[in-house]
């Protein structure tokens, strides 16, 4: 699998991956995450534009999306019960979704991620087991809770070189 930076060309797949996620996380009981059409198609070309959307490539075709970013999320400032593994530059990883056909997707995009910021911060949804469990697998570490814009809570993870 290759990982490249997302092209604006590539848009109408990565919306078509992004529904196929939001359908594959309501088909597993999580309902209320990425709902009133976030991401908008706006949102994602914006993260293309400023370069940090990525596609993941497999047999050339486009299976998986994903928004990686070297600044600091605000979101990140304040965290409850619990602690960040460091105060350390981060890497932060949003929005990863596949289209569900290749297994190992998700690991991998983690892992190129983590190739490159070896300090890498995600959060997801409480309800979003899948994910957790992936994360957990890889040897991320729940380190509390955070509080996005609209002030929903989520389930925040790190991983660092050890």
């Amino acid at each position: 699998m290759d990982i490249r930076k997302t092209k604006l060309e590539d848009l109408d797949q990565v919306i078509a991956i992004i529904d196929i996620a939001r359908g594959l996380m309501r088909a597993s009981g999580n309902t209320i995450q990425w709902t009133n059409g976030y991401p908008s198609r706006e949102y994602i070309q914006t993260t293309i534009d400023i370069g940090e959307n990525y596609v993941c490539i497999e047999d050339d075709a486009i299976v998986a999306t994903f928004c990686f970013s070297l600044e600091s999320d605000p979101n990140y400032t304040i965290i409850e019960d619990g602690e960040w593994l460091n105060e350390e530059p981060y890497g932060v990883v949003h929005r990863l979704a596949s289209n569900g056909q290749v297994k190992g997707v998700a690991a991998r995009c983690f892992q190129w991620c983590f190739e490159q910021c070896h300090n890498i911060r995600v959060d997801t949804h409480e309800t979003n087991i899948p994910m957790q469990k992936v994360l957990t697998r890889l040897g991320y570490i729940r380190c509390g809770i955070i509080y996005v814009g609209d002030g929903t809570p989520r389930v925040a993870f790190q991983k660092i070189d050890s």
